[in-house]
C-alpha cells in the first residue's frame, strides 16, 4: 500500500484520531503505526480484536486504562545496573498496579462473554503483587524514600531533626537576647548552602565570629554561621551524608528487585499495547457509530448506508454501494459538486480501515473485502496539490497504477480523462477503463464525459452511476445512485436561473437526437426510480405498521389467554368449594337422621345410603371434568325438562325436572335440587322426550347381591372397610342375613370383625358359623 494513496484517502486522518484515543504512550505509538493488512486471516483477527473490545465497552462502558506509564527506558537501564530514581520506580510500580487491575478487569469480563483474544492478552499480564508492595513500602507518592525504608535511615533521620532542632534552639536564643538583637537585620533564622545562619549587620561581623555564608545585595546584611553552633552544622552536615548514601543503598536495592522481573514487565507492557490499541479501535468505531463489516476475499464489496467518517454525522449523506458482484466497474457520471470524490474518497477509505481490523461507518450487513493494494488517482479542488494537477501528471500515475494492479486490486479514478480533448479523453478513458476490467480489478471511476453514459450500457461488467441533483433548489443531494447515469441539468439550471425560453430552445436543437434520447432516457430512469422509492418508503412503512399491529395482537392474545386461565380457574375453585359445602351439609343432614333412627325415629337405613351414594357420585363426576375435554354447550334458548345442562355461575352440570316460570328451572345437581335462570344454562344435551316426573324407590333385587362375603387374606383395616360397603349394600337388597369368611388362622381378623359388628347400628346380632356354615372361620350376622 503506498503511502501517496493512504493520504490522498485521508487515512492518516483517520489514524490520528485512533492515536487520540489511546491512552498510553506505547498504545498511541501501536496507534501510530497502523496499516492496512492484505491477508484475509490477518484481517479477520484484527476486526475479532476490535469486535471483542467495543463488545466490553458496550456491556461496561469503560475500561480501567489510568496509570499505565511509559517504564521502557527505566526497565532497561535496571537491567544494566543503573540506579533507577524514586519516580522511576514510582511509575514501574503504578504500571504493575495498572496491568493488575485490567487483567482482574477482563477476566471478570470474559467469565460471562466468550472473547478469546482479551482473554489472551489478560492472561499475558503478570500481577508482580510483592515488586509494588516493595516500592511503595520505601517510596511515597511524591517521590520521597520513606523512613520505614531501612532501620538505618529511620535512625539517622531522627538524629538528624533532633540536632536541627538544638541548632534552633540555640540560634532562637540569640536572635531574642536583647543584647544581640540591635545587631541583627531580623530576628529569623535562616539557611544558606544546608547550613543554619543569622543575617547580622555588617558593622557588628566580629561580635559572632563563625564563617560568612552570603551576603545581601547592598552589602549590608551578611548571612554568618555563629562560632557557637560551627560545630553542630558540621555533624549535621555528617548525618545527612549519612542519609544520603542509605537513600542510594535503598534505591539500588530496589533496582534490583526490578532488574529480577524486567522480562515479565517487557511482557506485561505488550499486553498492555495491545489492550490500549484495541480499545482506542473500540473507542473508535463508537465514536463513529461504526459496525464490524463481514469480510470475503472474493473482491465484493457491499455497503449499505456508508458514511464518510470525517464529515459531520449530523451533514453527511450515507450511500448504498455494491462493486464486484455483477459488475466489477462503477462509471460515476455528472455534474461538479456533486459529491462523486466523495463518493470515491468514501469506498476507498472504508476499504483501508476494514483492512486494518477498524469497524467502518455503514449499517449491519456491509461487507467489504481484502484487496492486495488499493490505487487512488484524485485531483481535488480543494486541495493545494490541485494547481500543479496536469493532464501530464495524472497520466504519469495511471500509468504507474496500471503497471502495478492485479486482479486483488481495487482501482480509483477522479475524472479520468480530463485536461485534454473531450473526444480523446473520452475514448483513452473508456480504453483505461476496459483494461482494468480485463485485468480482473475493481475499478470505480468518475468522469463528466456523456460518451461514457453509453459505454456503461454496452459492458455487462460496468455499470453507470451518478449523484442526485435537485433541480428544484439548483443544489446537488450528494446521493449515490447506481444504475443511473448523470445528467448535465445545463438547460434546467439555465431555465430556473431565468435564461430566456428562445435561448434555451435553440441550444437544445444543436445536440443530436441520439444525445436527446439518451438524456430523455435519463430523464425517465430518474422519474421511474423515484416512483420505485417512493413504493418502497410507502411498502416499508406499511410493513413495519403491520409488524407492529401483529405485536400487539400477539400481546392481546396472550392477556386473554392468560385471563381465561385466570377465570376458569377462579371458576373451578368456586365450584368445588360450592360441592364441598354441600358434601359437608350433606353430611350433617344425614348425620342428624341418624342421630334420630338411634333415637327411636322409625326411617329407612336404605334410603340413607342411597343418597349418600348419589352425593359421592356428584364429586367423582364433578372430578373427571377436570381431566376431560369440556363437552360442547349450546346457549339455551328452548329448555325442556330432561335437558341436561351445565350451570355456568357453578360450573356443574345438572338436570331440568320442572319448569318453574318462562325463565326460571327446577335443576337437579347431584343431590341438590335449585331453581336456575334461563340465562345462567348452556344446553348440553336435550332430552328425546318429555320425562314422566316420579318418584320411585331404589329396590335392588337379592339375585344381585352375594349373601356372603370372603374376608381371608385382609387385614382388619381392609377387612372392615369392605365389611362397611356389604352391609349397605345388603341392607338396600332387603337381605336379613349374611354370612362373613374370615378364615381361623390366628384370630386377629375375626376379633376384629366382631369388635366392629359389635358396634355397627345396621347389626341385630351375630355369632359363629355352625355345622354346614363354616364352623368358627365365618360368622353370621343378623341384620336390622
Amino acid at each position: 500500500m503506498e503511502q501517496r494513496v493512504l493520504k490522498t484517502l485521508e487515512y492518516d486522518k483517520i489514524v490520528s484520531l485512533l492515536v487520540e484515543k489511546a491512552a498510553s504512550t506505547f498504545g498511541k505509538e501501536k496507534a501510530g503505526n497502523l496499516f492496512p493488512f492484505t491477508n484475509i486471516d490477518e484481517v479477520r483477527i484484527a476486526q475479532q480484536a476490535t469486535f471483542e473490545g467495543a463488545t466490553v465497552l458496550r456491556l461496561k462502558g469503560s475500561v480501567p486504562l489510568g496509570g499505565i506509564r511509559d517504564i521502557r527506558g527505566p526497565i532497561q537501564r535496571a537491567r544494566l545496573g543503573s540506579m533507577l530514581s524514586p519516580m522511576e520506580l514510582l511509575d514501574i510500580a503504578s504500571t504493575v498496579f495498572a496491568g493488575r487491575r485490567l487483567r482482574t478487569f477482563l477476566l471478570d469480563v470474559c467469565e460471562d462473554q466468550e472473547l478469546p483474544l482479551l482473554r489472551f492478552q489478560a492472561e499475558r499480564i503478570e500481577g508482580l503483587r510483592d515488586l509494588e508492595t516493595e516500592i511503595k513500602r520505601c517510596v511515597d507518592e511524591n517521590g520521597d524514600i520513606l523512613d520505614g525504608a531501612s532501620m538505618e535511615l529511620r535512625q539517622v533521620r531522627q538524629e538528624i531533626r533532633q540536632l536541627e532542632a538544638r541548632i534552633r534552639e540555640k540560634l532562637d536564643q540569640m536572635t531574642r537576647s536583647s543584647s544581640y538583637q540591635k545587631m541583627l537585620m531580623e530576628n529569623i533564622v535562616t539557611i544558606r548552602g544546608d547550613r543554619f545562619v543569622i543575617p547580622v549587620k555588617q558593622e557588628y561581623r566580629h561580635v559572632f565570629g563563625g564563617i560568612v555564608h552570603d551576603q545581601s545585595a547592598s552589602g549590608a546584611t551578611l548571612f554568618i554561621e555563629p562560632e557557637v553552633i560551627v560545630s553542630l552544622n558540621n555533624k549535621l552536615r555528617e548525618l545527612r551524608l549519612r542519609e544520603e548514601r542509605e537513600v542510594e543503598r535503598i534505591l539500588y536495592d530496589l533496582t534490583e528487585k526490578v532488574s529480577v522481573h524486567v522480562d515479565e514487565l517487557k511482557e506485561n507492557i505488550d499486553a498492555l499495547a495491545e489492550l490500549d490499541f484495541l480499545f482506542a479501535k473500540a473507542q473508535l468505531a463508537y465514536s463513529m457509530k461504526a459496525v464490524a463489516p463481514k469480510l470475503n476475499d472474493r473482491g465484493y464489496i457491499r455497503l449499505k448506508k456508508a458514511r464518510h467518517p470525517l464529515i459531520a454525522h449530523e451533514v453527511v449523506v450515507p450511500i448504498d454501494v455494491e462493486l464486484g458482484g455483477s459488475y466489477r466497474a462503477i462509471v460515476v457520471t455528472g455534474p461538479n459538486t456533486g459529491g462523486k470524490t466523495v463518493s470515491l474518497k468514501t469506498i476507498g477509505l472504508l476499504s483501508l480501515m476494514a483492512m486494518s481490523g477498524l469497524q467502518i461507518p455503514a449499517e449491519e450487513d456491509s461487507e467489504m473485502t481484502v484487496f492486495s493494494s488499493v490505487f487512488a488517482d484524485i485531483g481535488d479542488e480543494q486541495s493545494i496539490e490541485q494547481s500543479l494537477s496536469t493532464f501530464s501528471s495524472h497520466l504519469t500515475n495511471i500509468i504507474h497504477i496500471l503497471e502495478e494492479m492485479d486482479e486483488r486490486s481495487l482501482v480509483l479514478f477522479d475524472e479520468l480523462g480530463a485536461g485534454t480533448d473531450p473526444t480523446e479523453g473520452a475514448a483513452l478513458a473508456m480504453s483505461i477503463i476496459d483494461h482494468v476490467v480485463q485485468r480482473g480489478a475493481r475499478l470505480v471511476a468518475t468522469t463528466h464525459y456523456s460518451e461514457l453514459k453509453a459505454y456503461a450500457y454496452d459492458r455487462p461488467e460496468v455499470i453507470n452511476a451518478s449523484v442526485e441533483f435537485d433541480v428544484e433548489t439548483l443544489r446537488p443531494t450528494y446521493r449515490l445512485l447506481i444504475g443511473v447515469p448523470g445528467r448535465s441539468n445545463a438547460f434546467a439550471i439555465a431555465k430556473r436561473l431565468g435564461l430566456p425560453a428562445a435561448i434555451i430552445e435553440t441550444a437544445r436543437g444543436s445536440i443530436s437526437e441520439e444525445d436527446n434520447q439518451v438524456e430523455s432516457m435519463i430523464a425517465s430512469l430518474e422519474r421511474n426510480r423515484k416512483t420505485a422509492e417512493l413504493e418502497r418508503q410507502t411498502a416499508e412503512a406499511l410493513r413495519k405498521e403491520a409488524e407492529e399491529l401483529r405485536r400487539q395482537l400477539e400481546e392481546e392474545r396472550a392477556r386473554f389467554a392468560e385471563e381465561k386461565n385466570r377465570l376458569l380457574e377462579k371458576a373451578e375453585e368456586e365450584a368445588r368449594i360450592a360441592v364441598q359445602l354441600a358434601k359437608e351439609e350433606a353430611d350433617a343432614i344425614i348425620r342428624e337422621l341418624r342421630e334420630m333412627m338411634a333415637e327411636g325415629v322409625e326411617m329407612k337405613e336404605h334410603r340413607l345410603i342411597d343418597a349418600k351414594k348419589r352425593l359421592n357420585s356428584a364429586v367423582l363426576e364433578l372430578e373427571k371434568e377436570k381431566v376431560k375435554k369440556p363437552a360442547k354447550a349450546v346457549r339455551a334458548t328452548q329448555v325442556k325438562v330432561g335437558d341436561e345442562v351445565l350451570v355456568t355461575s357453578f360450573g356443574q352440570k345438572g338436570t331440568v325436572l320442572e319448569k318453574v316460570s318462562d325463565n326460571e328451572f327446577l335443576v337437579q345437581i347431584g343431590i341438590l335440587k335449585m331453581k336456575v335462570k334461563r340465562d345462567d344454562m348452556n344446553v348440553l344435551k336435550q332430552a328425546n322426550k318429555q320425562p314422566e316426573v316420579s318418584y320411585t324407590s331404589v329396590n335392588r333385587s337379592r339375585n344381585t347381591v352375594k349373601m356372603e362375603l370372603d374376608l381371608r387374606g385382609y387385614n382388619v383395616e381392609d377387612g372392615i372397610r369392605e365389611i362397611d360397603q356389604f352391609l349397605d349394600e345388603a341392607l338396600l337388597a332387603g337381605l336379613h342375613s349374611v354370612s362373613i369368611i374370615h378364615g381361623h388362622g390366628t384370630g386377629v381378623l375375626r376379633k376384629g370383625v366382631h369388635e366392629y359388628l359389635r358396634h355397627h347400628r345396621n347389626v341385630k346380632s351375630f355369632r359363629l358359623g355352625g355345622q354346614g356354615e363354616g364352623g368358627v372361620g365365618a360368622t353370621i350376622v343378623e341384620l336390622k
